[in-house]
């Protein structure tokens, strides 16, 4: 029995491994965690058991424990820690790895900007001007994608190191907008699209951090005819002017409407309704969202009392009203544009952080999802006979688990990553179609009538959404690296970046 209980104890393990991935209904990323400590425990009880029936004396032991920890030493002083990733993976990198010392650098101008032998274009409206594309909706449209990247490959026009954070591209005309942490100072920095130059840079002393998270602002700018509006991750929210970088009017969010810091930075994207900048600063005392004038930056009306959740808010029209959707902390919400009332509220599970935006499904229904194990609700408004609008819930479901990725509805088929795995959804019943291909907590985007989704490594896949099954169309390498940026997409460039680069590539389109 004694020889035996190795043999044991492993298929005991084997087990414990097997109910905790299919029977255990714990979280996927919790899966991960029990897993690393199950192994680590194995590995420390085997090499105990081997040098125990090795009959080892003391300085053997003695030896072997220095050894093991010179090793340890050796590792943790050749690796650092870069991160997780969406699983709760951690990312390793050789310390020795290139890293920028922005103190070294400085912003260029437009003087400084190679190979662009015309003036800056800041022509207006532009095709992907804020989070999500230019109707906040993951959807992109009249770009005619050549759909075999084989026989017609993308073409990198630049690629450069850029500061860290999780912040997505905004374009307008020839210049591409985004937020970056360097050193302890968050830039909001233009680009010059075709060169990928740096036009100007505003920064303020502003730095946010979490293990789980990782460095930098979280949030994509939006831009008008004349500004470009940023949010940062310490709740910085920026007017600037679109051609010089000129700070227009400042507001801290966190600081004015009595709301406390998120434990992973302030990342709703800020929304732009009207002539007011909206953002969810997660105040009490009806500062929970709040608008801006665009104009001078003027406080206009706050509504609602619960915490911010992590999604940008979204424009929408349910029943026939016009509305600002919101994912809080505990609660799913519509706010009217015109004083911000809550004009209907709906319960949400508190547990865990809520990050995908809102996804509105025709004329009247609405969809809100998370990870953590959570899933999706689907909720009907409605509109009384005195005009009072009200959520009933038509389905919920456990299959559609968006814990970063935005949705996509397109033809009667719903499509979002599922903690990673790619998913088609009934719109009407909430039951899964098909559930196919594993790309990580990566970013999606409706082009026409073809999906692009940009894995979490940074690969670009081009998918026919078709409700009958998986239809992979071509890829490719955008990027590598952890992309939770959210990708940006203008007639024939995509612009994609993570937390250290940027890139540019040159799509081939499809003759009309």
């Amino acid at each position: 029995m004694k020889r035996r209980w190795p043999l044991l104890a492993a298929g005991a393990a084997a087990l414990l491994l097997i109910w905790l991935w299919t029977l255990s209904g714990q979280i996927r990323q919790m899966q991960f965690v029990y897993t690393y400590a199950a192994i680590l425990i194995a590995g420390i009880g085997g090499i105990v058991r081997l040098l125990r029936t090795q009959r080892v004396s003391g300085r053997q032991w003695a030896f072997g424990l220095v050894f093991l920890l010179a090793f340890g030493v050796l590792f943790l002083s050749s690796v650092r820690y870069r991160g997780l990733t969406g699983d709760w993976i951690p990312i390793l990198e050789w310390r020795w790895a290139d890293r920028i010392d922005w103190t070294q650098r400085s912003l260029g101008t437009l003087s400084d900007l190679e190979g662009r032998n015309e003036p800056i274009d800041l022509a207006f409206p532009a095709a992907f001007s804020r989070f999500l594309g230019p109707n906040s909706n993951s959807t992109v449209s009249g770009l005619n994608l050549e759909r075999d990247w084989d026989a017609s490959p993308p073409q990198q026009v630049w690629r450069r190191h850029i500061g860290g954070g999780w912040a997505g591209f905004a374009i307008a005309g020839d210049v591409a907008y985004t937020l970056e942490q360097r050193d302890d100072k968050e830039f909001v920095v233009a680009y010059d699209l075709e060169s990928g130059g740096e036009i100007w840079g505003h920064a303020d002393k502003a730095y946010f951090s979490n293990v789980m998270g990782g460095t930098g602002p979280r949030t994509t700018p939006s831009v008008s005819q004349h500004a470009v509006f940023t949010l940062g991750a310490t709740g910085l929210l920026n007017a600037l002017d679109r051609t010089t970088g000129a700070l227009l009017w400042q507001h801290n969010i966190i600081a004015e409407n009595g709301a406390r810091l998120p434990e992973h930075g302030t990342s709703g994207s800020p929304l732009l309704v009207d002539d007011l900048v909206v953002v969810h600063a997660g105040g009490s005392n009806e500062r929970s969202v709040v608008a801006y004038r665009q104009g001078d930056g003027r406080f206009v009306w706050g509504g609602g009392e619960d915490r911010a959740g992590f999604a940008s808010p979204v424009l929408a029209e349910l029943a026939g009203v016009r509305q600002i959707l919101v994912f809080n902390a505990s609660s799913v919400a519509g706010h009217a544009i015109d004083d911000g009332r809550i004009l209907w509220q709906y319960p949400w599970p508190a547990s865990y952080p809520n990050v995908a935006p809102a996804l509105a499904v025709g004329n009247d229904r609405v969809l809100f999802s998370t990870g953590y194990g959570v899933g999706a609700k689907m909720l009907r408004i409605t509109r009384g006979t005195s005009g009072e609008l009200s959520a009933q819930m038509l389905w919920e479901s456990p299959r559609m688990k968006a814990k970063f990725t935005n949705l996509v509805y397109h033809a009667g088929s719903i499509y979002g990553l599922d903690d990673g795995v790619l998913v088609c959804l009934d719109p009407d019943t909430g039951k899964r179609r098909w559930k196919r291909g594993r790309y990580g907590h990566g970013n999606i985007l409706l082009v026409d009538e073809v999906l692009m989704l940009q894995t979490e490594k940074g690969e670009m896949v081009m998918i026919d959404p078709d409700p009958s099954e998986l239809r992979v169309l071509s890829h490719f390498m955008a990027l590598p690296g952890k992309a939770w940026n959210h990708f940006a997409l203008v007639d024939p460039y995509l612009l994609v970046r993570n937390d250290r680069e940027a890139a540019l590539w040159r799509l081939p389109i499809a003759e009309r």
